[in-house]
């Protein structure tokens, strides 16, 4: 890749995390559920109310604001889920540097658009790296 498209695909990644939106119930569900699969409570790790959208949100993976990509510390807990249309789904709560959550990250395996948002009934444990 040149490096002229990398810096273009970079900023275009900077504008887009510049609009922010509340985080929804569901996400919020999501993430209390993977940190008390870790052991921890949300005063270790606070849920911002704002998050930044990833891929203009086909996949589900969001940004948590007040965190910054460019200090990423490490996954906190991997899990896997099946979407309604039979497709692997791996969902990664990960942290930064200044132990804020950073990434709600969800991997599609076909890349395709995620049909149904998981709930902390219907995901499976990988692993916990706490």
């Amino acid at each position: 890749m040149s490096s002229r498209l990398n810096l273009n695909l970079n900023l275009n990644l900077k504008k887009d995390m510049n609009k922010t939106r509340k985080i929804r119930n569901e996400e919020r569900s999501l993430i209390l559920f993977l940190l008390s699969q870790c052991g921890l409570e949300e005063n270790e790790y606070p849920i911002a109310e704002e998050v930044f959208e990833y891929e203009g949100g086909i996949m589900g993976s969001i940004n948590l604001a007040g965190s910054d990509p460019d200090l990423y510390d490490g996954d906190l807990i991997q899990v896997e889920y099946t979407d309604t249309d039979g497709v692997e789904v791996i969902i990664t709560l990960t942290k930064d540097k200044n132990n804020r959550l950073l990434d709600l990250d969800f991997w599609k395996m076909n890349f395709s658009k995620l049909i149904s948002y998981p709930t902390p009934d219907n995901v499976v444990v990988l692993r916990k790296n706490v």
